[in-house]
């Protein structure tokens, strides 16, 4: 009997109930599951770009010293990286307590070529993108499920992080479609 792979791209770690609920998608599965968990790791110049654009609008800025410093830079670097390892360990930890097994990887390329290379690489059967449930959020995210299903050639489900199913089809922010 071979593994029923599915591929997951998710911003941070799953909860408990993030956990529960993905396992519940496929209680009818007969091949055991196996998950493939992947969290991008944001680049530590994006970060500075973002901290540097919120100091002031409409201002001249310069970035300060401190955020142009090499040894900075790195350190930044590192930190988003430890984070994104923590939050592989932590989901894979979360879909095993709820009776899953689980494997993770973070993605330090485009989330949707990583995403794309996994499932090629594991042959995975299905994929699931989860998402962060606010709106901000949502609108610099909701491309990836659009841009996943362009790309690869099984079905792609988008999820809200932290919120039931229930939230997500009715009072929440929604699901969207396969």
């Amino acid at each position: 009997m071979s593994d029923y792979d599915v591929a997951l791209l998710i911003e941070q770690a799953l909860t408990a109930q993030d956990a529960t609920q993905i396992r519940s998608l496929h209680d009818g599965i007969e091949d055991p599951v196996l998950y493939h968990v992947l969290i991008p790791v944001e680049e530590s110049a994006a970060r500075i770009e973002a901290g540097i654009g919120g100091l002031g609008a409409g201002e001249t800025l310069v970035a300060p010293p401190i955020l142009t410093d090499p040894d900075v830079v790195a350190e930044l670097q590192q930190d988003l990286l430890d984070v994104a390892r923590d939050a592989v360990r932590d989901s894979v930890a979360a879909i095993e307590a709820a009776g899953g097994r689980a494997v993770g990887d973070i993605v330090t390329t485009d989330p949707i070529e990583g995403l794309a290379g996994k499932v090629a690489a594991v042959d995975a059967r299905e994929a699931i993108i989860l998402t962060r449930p606010h709106v901000v959020s949502e609108f610099f995210h909701l491309d990836w499920t659009s841009r996943a299903r362009r790309k690869l050639g099984v079905p792609v489900l988008h999820l809200l992080e932290h919120e039931t199913f229930d939230e997500q089809a009715g009072e929440g922010e929604g699901i969207t479609g396969l």
